[in-house]
């Protein structure tokens, strides 16, 4: 599974503050670590879950590993001194190597995943960002530091320069 990134259109400038001491990639992070430690990352992926096993490319991917398990289980003479863990490797990497995970998976993530990205987890994270730029916001209205008058930049204009980019990519680094 993959996940979503978040790149600002305008890194530097928030609703009239500029963020002069974030570079792009550092403020993503953040608003990534915030994501992930309000658990929403951690709920999308109870959504999912809940909603896979329902699904017929998920019916279907199971029905096509436990044919191609009970195949090649039918092609070895059980004894009591077959190796069993050797046996299981063979199988895992075989049912890799068939690619049918790799099809099977996609097609999971468009049945499961796809119909959720604008309807339920979009709205969630631009909700969970606008939150998040205000907290920013209302740290730097409270520093010293002022803000370039000529440079105003309304929080809509921000959340519509929201973009969602491969979502669901790298997901061990995120979730």
């Amino acid at each position: 599974l993959n996940l979503l990134v978040i790149f600002p259109v305008n890194k530097k400038q928030v609703r009239g503050i500029t963020f002069s001491h974030l570079k792009s990639p550092e403020l993503v992070s953040l608003i990534l670590n915030r994501l992930k430690s309000q658990g929403l990352f951690d709920q999308f992926r109870r959504d999912c879950l809940a909603d896979v096993d329902t699904k017929p490319a998920y019916q279907n991917l199971r029905q096509r590993v436990d044919n191609f398990v009970s195949n090649h289980l039918a092609t070895h003479t059980w004894s009591p001194h077959l190796n069993k863990n050797q046996l299981r490797n063979n199988i895992r990497q075989q049912v890799l190597k068939s690619g049918m995970l790799e099809s099977g998976i996609d097609r999971i993530i468009s049945q499961v995943v796809d119909p959720k990205i604008n309807h339920i987890f979009r709205p969630q994270v631009e909700k969970a960002v606008h939150e998040f730029l205000a907290t920013l916001n209302h740290k730097e209205e409270t520093s010293p530091i002022p803000a370039p008058p000529e440079e105003k930049t309304d929080a809509s204009v921000l959340m519509q320069g929201i973009s969602f980019h491969s979502f669901w990519q790298n997901s061990e680094d995120f979730m």
